[in-house]
Order: C-alpha cells, then sequence, then structure tokens
C-alpha cells in the first residue's frame, strides 16, 4: 500500500514536504501536520499492530499552508486587517473574519500545491476506485494541546470526490482558519494568529452513513470518573453527534475490569436519534433524512460492538498516556462501515477539561429548598442531560439563529436548538446554556465544559417553554438529570480541600440511592458504600413491579398493560427488562467506588408501597399495618414473589459475574429470624448466588429487637450486619415513625436504642463479624456518632452531604478515646 504511495510523490525533507503520509507522521510532527493528523498517523504506526483500525489518508502540511500565504503575500493583507480587532464585539468579530475568509479563498493555490495534492488523491484512487471518497478535515498544528482543544473550530468536508473537489475542499480548509470562532477562540488562549499554520487530512471515508457512527471518552466528562468510558452512538455520519444535531445513544463501560476479561457494561440509555446524516449523490456531499421509527427504537450498537470500542479507548488512553509520560484521557470519533460492519477510529485527542481539573479540591453545589425527602424542590419547568455539577442564575435570552446573536447579553441564560463554532463568541458570555437537541459529546456540551458554564442538552422543547427575560435557576448539580426552574432560586457552594482531611480507624461510608450521581459522589473521601437502596431504581428506573412483567399476559388492568409494554418496548421477554435495569444500577454504583465495598440492600418496598408500582395493585395484599407486614426477607422465599427475587438475584449475579463487581455484598432487610435467615440464602442459591463462591458475602440489617437479642444465633447465618437505626427505634420504643402524633417520641439517642446497638456491636465482635450502622441518627446527631466511634463499630454509613462534617467529628473522638490508633 504505502510503496504505491511513496512512489508517487518525491520530497526533498520531511519538514519542506507540501504532502506526507499519515503513516509517514506521528506525535511529533503536530508543528508539521497538525494534531489531528500527527495523532491519526501515530495510531496507524502504533495501534493498528494492536487491532485498532484507522482509515488511511495523507495531510498537506504547515509548510504548504504557509508556502500558499507566503508565495500570494497574504499575511501583511491579514495582519492589517486585523489591527482593530475586537472580539467582543460580534459584529467586528463577523466583519473581519468575513474579509479574511474572503481574502483567502479569492487567491488561488500555487500550481506546485495542486499538483501534490492531486496526485496524492490519484494515489488514493487506485488503491480504492476512481473518484474515491474521502473526508477533508482541518487540523491546525497548536489543535488538540491537552489545555486547549481546537476541534471544530475549523471545517470539515465529508464525501468529498474527484480532485475539483478535494482542492475546493482543502481550499475551505484554509480559509476557515479564520472563522469568527477561531479568531476568538485564539484570542482568549493567547494565541497569535500568524504563528499558527493551518493542515488538512484528506482520509478515505468509513461508510458509516450505511450504519452508524459517534464519539467517546477514556473519562466520564462531567465528573472526571477516571475508571468508566462513556460511548455516543447514532445512525449515519459523525457530524450530528459532534453537532448537537441529535440525541444519541450513550453506554458507560467500567475500565478495570474490562481490561480484567469481563463485560462490564454499567449503563445504557436510548437516545431519540430523529435524524442521520447520508451521502447526497445528487450533490456529491451529504443531507440528512429522517430515521424510521422502527431505528429509533432500538440501540444503535450490540453490546460486543459497545465493549470493543471501550477496549479501544483503554488502548489509546494507555498508549497516550505512556508516551506523554502522564495520565491522558482521550476523546475519540469512532466509525461502523455499512458496507464490511467493521469499526474504525477516525479521530483521537487528548481530553481537555477534566485532565486539567484541580484534584485536591472538592466543589460541590446545593439547591437550598430541598430536604433530604426532596418534598420542597418544585418542579422543574424543563429537563435534559446535564453537562457539569454546577447552579447558575439569569435571565433567558431564546436565539434560533446564529446571525442574531449580537441580540446577546453577557451572564443571561442561552436557550437555543443546538450551537456549532459560530455560537462561541457569545456562549464565553452565558451564565448557563440550554438547548434542544445534542447529548453529552456535543458541541455545546463541549464549550461548555472548557468553559466552565452549566448546560443542559437534549431538552427537547426548551425553546418553546422558555421565554426571553424569565429568570430561571440551572440546576446540573442533581445528577444526570439537569433541571431549570422558575425564578432565583438560593444555592450553596462548598469548597473542601481534600488534603486537608483526616483519614480515621472507623470506616465512613456512603449510603447511595441514585446511580446517576455515583460517579461524583466517590470524588468525596469514603471507604466505600455502606447502603445502595435497590428500591430507588426499582421505583425510578423500572417503575415496574417484577410480578407484572413476569405475568405479563396475565394483567387485568389493560391501561397498565399498555404502559408497560411502553415502557419495555425493547424486550420481548419483559422479566430480562427488569434484570438489565437493576443490574446497571446496581452495576454503576458498585463501577463508582470499586474495589470498596458496595452493600446493596435486596429491595426492601412495605405491600402498600409495591403496589404503587406499575401493576402492583394486582399483585400486592391490602394490609393494615405494612410496616410490619410482608416486607423484606419473608418475601423472598414465598411463593407470591419469589420468582421475583429471582430476577434480584440474577442482577446482582450478573454484575458480580459478568461485570466482574465482586465488591457487591447483597444485604437482606427485615430477616426476622436466623431460620428465615437461611431459608433466604437457600433461596438465593437455587439462583445462582452461594454464600462463599466467588467470594460472595451476605449481610442482614439489624433493625429488628430480635436481631439484638439473637445477634450470635444471627452471626452464625450471616457474614455481617449493618444496624438500620431508624427500624430498630420505631420497634425498641414501639411506635410509628410515619405517626405525626407520635413522632415527638422518636430518637435514636434514646437509653433504650443505644442498649440495643451497643448489645449489637459486641455480640458481633465477639463472633468475628462486621457490623456497621446506616441508618440516619449518626448523619443527624454527632454525639450517637460519637457514642458509636466509643462503642468500636467497624463503619458509619452516611449520608452524602453530612459525610464530611461527620468524619471530622469520628476523627476528633477517635484521638480523644484511642490517640494512639487515630490516624490523621
Amino acid at each position: 500500500m504505502t510503496t504505491v504511495i511513496k512512489e508517487t510523490f518525491l520530497s526533498t525533507s520531511k519538514e519542506r514536504s507540501l504532502i506526507l503520509w499519515f503513516d509517514e507522521v506521528g506525535i511529533a510532527d503536530i508543528p508539521l501536520v497538525g494534531g489531528k493528523n500527527a495523532s491519526l498517523g501515530e495510531m496507524i504506526q502504533q495501534l493498528i499492530p494492536k487491532g485498532i483500525k484507522v482509515p488511511i489518508g495523507f495531510a498537506t502540511t504547515a509548510y504548504a499552508y504557509r508556502y500558499f500565504i507566503q508565495s500570494a503575500g497574504l499575511e501583511a493583507k491579514l495582519r492589517k486587517l486585523f489591527v482593530d480587532l475586537d472580539v467582543d464585539n460580534v459584529r467586528n468579530l463577523r466583519e473581519r473574519g468575513k474579509k479574511a475568509r474572503s481574502l483567502i479563498l479569492q487567491t488561488p493555490f500555487p500550481p506546485q500545491l495542486q499538483d501534490a495534492i492531486a496526485k496524492a488523491y490519484q494515489s488514493l484512487c487506485e488503491l480504492y476506485n476512481p473518484d474515491t471518497d474521502v473526508a477533508v478535515r482541518s487540523s491546525a498544528t497548536a489543535e488538540d494541546l491537552p489545555d486547549a482543544s481546537f476541534a471544530g473550530q475549523q471545517e470539515t468536508y465529508l464525501n468529498v470526490t474527484g480532485v475539483k473537489g478535494v482542492l475546493a475542499a482543502c481550499h475551505q480548509c484554509f480559509a476557515s482558519l479564520f472563522t469568527d470562532r477561531a479568531i476568538s477562540y485564539r484570542h482568549i488562549k493567547g494565541f497569535d494568529h500568524f504563528n499558527i499554520a493551518l493542515a488538512v487530512g484528506v482520509q478515505k471515508m468509513v461508510r458509516s452513513d450505511l450504519a452508524s457512527s459517534g464519539v467517546m471518552f477514556s473519562i466520564e466528562t462531567e465528573t472526571g470518573f477516571k475508571d468508566a468510558a462513556l460511548i455516543t452512538a447514532a445512525y449515519g455520519l459523525g457530524e450530528n453527534v459532534v453537532q448537537g444535531t441529535v440525541n444519541p445513544d450513550e453506554y458507560y463501560v467500567f475500565k478495570p475490569t474490562l481490561k480484567a476479561g469481563f463485560r462490564p457494561i454499567i449503563d445504557k440509555k436510548l437516545g431519540s436519534k430523529e435524524l442521520k446524516m447520508v451521502y447526497d449523490n445528487s450533490s456529491k456531499s451529504t443531507k440528512n433524512i429522517a430515521v424510521s421509527s422502527e431505528e429509533k427504537s432500538k440501540f444503535v450498537l450490540y453490546d460486543d460492538e459497545i465493549l470493543q470500542l471501550a477496549r479501544w479507548a483503554c488502548l489509546i488512553e494507555n498508549y497516550y498516556s505512556q508516551i506523554n509520560g502522564t495520565y491522558t484521557p482521550m476523546d475519540i470519533e469512532w466509525a461502523k462501515d455499512g458496507i464490511t460492519k467493521e469499526l474504525f477510529v477516525v479521530q483521537a485527542r487528548p481530553e481537555t477539561v477534566q485532565s486539567q481539573r484541580k484534584q485536591n479540591v472538592l466543589q460541590s453545589y446545593r439547591l437550598l429548598v430541598e430536604d433530604a425527602e426532596r418534598k420542597n424542590v418544585p418542579t422543574p419547568l424543563v429537563t435534559g442531560r446535564a453537562v457539569g455539577s454546577a447552579i447558575s442564575q439569569g435571565k433567558v435570552r431564546v436565539i434560533l439563529e446564529a446571525d442574531k446573536i449580537e441580540k446577546f447579553q453577557p451572564g443571561e441564560v442561552l436557550v437555543t436548538e443546538r450551537t456549532d463554532p459560530d455560537w462561541e463568541p457569545i456562549m464565553k458570555k452565558a451564565s448557563a446554556i440550554i438547548t434542544n437537541s445534542g447529548g453529552r459529546t456535543c458541541h455545546a456540551a463541549i464549550i461548555a465544559r472548557e468553559l466552565g458554564v452549566p448546560a443542559i442538552v437534549g431538552c427537547g422543547n426548551a425553546t418553546e417553554i422558555l421565554k426571553t427575560g424569565q429568570e430561571v435557576t440551572v440546576s446540573c448539580a442533581e445528577g444526570e438529570e439537569g433541571r431549570v426552574y422558575t425564578g432565583l432560586l438560593p444555592f450553596e457552594v462548598q469548597e473542601v480541600l481534600l488534603e486537608d482531611l483526616p483519614r480515621t480507624r472507623t470506616q465512613i461510608l456512603m449510603n447511595v440511592g441514585n446511580p446517576q450521581e455515583a460517579f461524583n459522589l466517590s470524588a468525596i473521601p469514603n471507604d466505600g458504600v455502606g447502603l445502595a437502596r435497590t428500591e430507588f431504581i426499582i421505583a425510578n428506573h423500572i417503575q415496574t413491579h417484577p410480578m407484572a412483567l413476569i405475568h405479563y399476559e396475565q394483567l387485568e388492568d389493560e391501561s397498565v398493560k399498555e404502559k408497560i409494554a411502553a415502557i419495555t418496548a425493547l424486550y420481548d421477554d419483559k422479566p430480562q427488562y427488569f434484570v438489565d435495569k437493576l443490574a446497571q444500577g446496581i452495576g454503576r454504583i458498585a463501577a463508582a467506588f470499586y474495589p470498596k465495598p458496595v452493600i446493596v440492600r435486596m429491595s426492601d418496598f412495605k405491600s402498600n408501597e409495591y403496589a404503587n408500582l406499575l401493576g402492583g395493585k394486582q399483585f400486592e395484599p391490602d394490609e393494615e399495618n405494612p410496616m410490619l407486614g410482608w416486607r423484606g426477607a419473608a418475601r423472598y422465599y414465598d411463593e407470591g414473589y419469589s420468582q421475583a427475587f429471582a430476577l434480584e438475584c440474577k442482577a446482582i449475579k450478573r454484575v458480580r459475574d459478568e461485570m466482574g463487581l465482586t465488591n457487591v455484598i447483597p444485604m437482606i432487610p427485615f430477616c426476622r429470624t436466623p431460620d428465615e435467615g437461611r431459608l433466604v440464602l437457600a433461596e438465593m442459591a437455587k439462583n445462582g448466588l452461594k454464600q462463599g463462591e466467588n467470594d460472595l458475602q451476605v449481610y442482614v440489617m439489624c433493625e429488628l429487637p430480635n436481631n439484638v437479642i439473637m445477634a450470635e444465633e444471627f452471626a452464625e447465618v450471616f457474614d455481617g450486619f449493618s444496624i438500620g437505626s431508624n427500624d430498630l427505634t420505631q420497634l425498641t420504643l414501639g411506635l410509628d415513625r410515619d405517626s405525626a402524633l407520635v413522632a415527638r417520641l422518636f430518637d435514636e439517642r434514646s437509653q433504650g436504642v443505644k442498649r440495643m446497638v451497643k448489645m449489637a456491636i459486641a455480640s458481633a465482635k465477639k463472633h468475628h463479624r462486621k457490623i456497621g450502622i446506616c441508618g440516619q441518627a449518626p448523619s443527624d446527631y454527632p454525639e450517637f456518632a460519637q457514642f458509636l466511634v466509643e462503642q468500636g463499630i467497624d463503619s458509619i454509613s452516611l449520608n452524602p452531604d453530612s459525610l464530611l462534617k461527620t468524619m471530622l467529628e469520628v476523627a476528633k473522638v477517635e484521638q480523644q478515646t484511642h490517640p494512639d490508633k487515630a490516624d490523621s
């Protein structure tokens, strides 16, 4: 292949070549061919042997660009044009940019440069076919540095054919060095306009117009969580994903256990994928067409393809980290060929936001209108995908067309359909950015992250709901879903220097319910998860009673059946929907804290709560006192629920065995007797979860007086205990914690409750069993946390908002109680 190419073009030296083939350049050649082309060359030489597929091509060089500029005497004219440049004045910027581009386009290429490009393209045609289709991409010689991303600043042209077409596209790329957004960005970043040259990559097209494409990051883009790869995918050519024209599918893969040979797809989200970009044979370019309902309703990628791309992301990240001598997460574009069905990497560049973030400062935002139960939070006006984790406020400015951006005022909230690089001059002035379309890897998301501006993308109807002049609060601090609230709501920002925090003998664990918050929460210093609530996943993500899925055909309520059919549209096997969603939710939490222990409580809904799930009323009894009725362990081996418990077990087994997340420890709630515990363990073993196999431990909630009284007998059945202070207090004091009439009597600090806790800790210690606490008390009462430390409890699991405060209290108590053992 390369023999044919190199015989068709001869050069005196690399530095003075007008054309260089990708396999002739590497990462050291950024000054010659730009970051994009240098990276492609590096991957072709070093990573193709490791199995990564990269399409071949060639690059016009920085020397070629300067030769063009100097031979036509353009530099003096351009410098004169920029004497009174004002990038903060949109009109001034637009005028200067337009004149600069016109100057370049009106100046023909020198004959030697035209000839060099034509010969190189003809060599590609000899390898493939006459008029080979190519992608023509700009590559600035200063782009893709670890602290600055020039990606998207210059132009890209797809499905370019013929010598004339390639020459015209290269000429357009040269001119795009002076797009408005590129001029503005260079000015902001302090780059001299005339110290940067423009190379052009000409690369054989991957026929993703007949299949799919997308973007992947080897790091979680919002939180900087290093161990997850994010992959986005949509039908057709990749420009729609990059530009935010479509809301793509999203997949998360956990890298550490992937490298160990497991299949850890820890999340899959279906995007709407309304459009796909395909070849337009009439214009020899591209066009967007509607995606069929059938295609929209299914995932773009198969699991094997997701895992293959994730492995490539790991290989690319590892390679670039090695040659850079420092951790280098990567931003990668991929494409699938619809003819050969092969996957390709078409671009790779360093990620430029999370990799530059300070690692020793923990910054967290919190709305002050919410309480522990989230009862006071107003209903959002608009929701979408959160970008970043900040909260911001301001007046809305709805702008639908880029030629109206001069109306935008600093500090306003930009609301639009989508953004592209033409919007960047005002994006830096926005207090927040909201778009109707786009996913986590679209233009708006990438630029918002780089600017440190909160953004919500893929809202669908933001431009219809929000009105110019309306005051709003934009919150990206509540998990993956970004929310826009009416009015200027109060919020706080906390900053903690992580290096100043003490380490404690008592393990400080965290209570986690929402899997979407797990990556962010894992950045808070912790020793693992003491309580992962499956109820949150079931109620919010699954929404359906498991027995209604198992007995779907026998459902009596047709309206319920229709709702379940809509929710489970991707599944012919309805119970599999429950297993998949629960496994992904648990897997995401387990991955976020891996390899630290993650204690997952099996479902502990009460019968009235189960009845509120879709289809639940048909399978739940009407109990007088659900709090003390058919809940927890009693359900798991009962014929009325055992089939559903089997689904929970399958989900746990998948997380541990297929995803490789063996840090998951299932925990049994509301287990009344040791014999009942044995029945549950037998039911688990029947469903593939055998205690001791693959290091499986099973814990039990210590929340009933009988759990304390018979703690030594329970210790013979289970591997550890977790004290549930809420139920233990309720049942020790004989009151209903949901009753306002006796609420004043509910107090975990009462002597009776404390004696129960003391007894439980002593019995667990006697039998060498781990014991912790996951109730509310230590979060609310520092003196209760002090009492637990004095009793020698192994761990305290806290709500995230009180973890750091309690950690400091625990360290103080340990220093006073055991000064010789306390760590600081």
